[in-house]
């Protein structure tokens, strides 16, 4: 066989095998000038004709859960601002209470709550005491359901605080200057406030409607 030939069919049979290696291992070989370009970002899975959720700064998902049958009443119901407002108002009845000032807790009590807040305060002034409450750090409050019942705005916080509480006669001095026993105490507490509000109503105000126990 001609040598001229030999190399004709060896330079086939080199194409073939180069044609099928270009098949199994394709086209791209190495780095692309493309790959430096930015990638698409993949499309979200809840898919372009479905928003987002929205979601409020502060408060998790569960609670807008909790909330929602108050939010579809309520649309302009704002949670984080809430509990902003109910932590405020929390120290604050605590403090009054615990000072007898009838005057700040009023506005901010029902009328059930104002009364059994009333006949504390009464007993307290029947024995000549008052009592001073410091907060040793800031009450921890979370919002656990909001709904509407009627035409009232119904919402549940549960509060957790550490105070410190001292019982004070009418001169000013505590019991343990009269009797030598400490007075002074370090508490924790857990509660469930309940807070209402008629919607609609001129005054957008929320009250203290019941306070329960709660677990800490």
């Amino acid at each position: 066989m001609p040598v001229s030939f030999q190399i004709v069919i060896f330079a086939l049979i080199a194409a073939f095998v180069l044609f099928q290696l270009y098949n199994v291992l394709g086209k791209r070989v190495g780095r692309q000038p493309e790959d430096n370009k930015a990638r698409t970002p993949l499309p979200s899975p809840a898919g372009p004709d479905q928003p987002a959720v929205p979601k409020t700064p502060g408060v998790d998902a569960a609670t807008l859960a909790a909330i929602a049958g108050l939010k579809a009443r309520d649309p302009g119901f704002d949670p984080a601002r809430f509990l902003e407002g109910a932590r405020q108002a929390y120290e604050t009845i605590v403090r009054a209470y615990a000072s007898g000032d009838r005057t700040t807790l009023k506005p901010l009590l029902a009328p059930a709550v104002m009364n059994s807040f009333e006949a504390g305060i009464a007993a307290r002034e029947t024995r000549g005491e008052t009592e001073q409450v410091e907060f040793l750090y800031p009450p921890r409050a979370d919002l656990e359901s909001g709904t509407v019942e009627g035409d009232r705005a119904v919402t549940k916080v549960r509060f957790l605080a550490e105070l410190r509480s001292k019982v004070v006669n009418a001169a000013g001095q505590s019991a343990d200057q009269l009797t030598g026993e400490p007075t002074t105490e370090e508490r924790r507490t857990a509660e469930h406030w309940t807070f209402e509000r008629t919607l609609g109503a001129s005054d957008p105000n929320w009250v203290l409607a019941r306070v329960e126990a709660a677990s800490a």
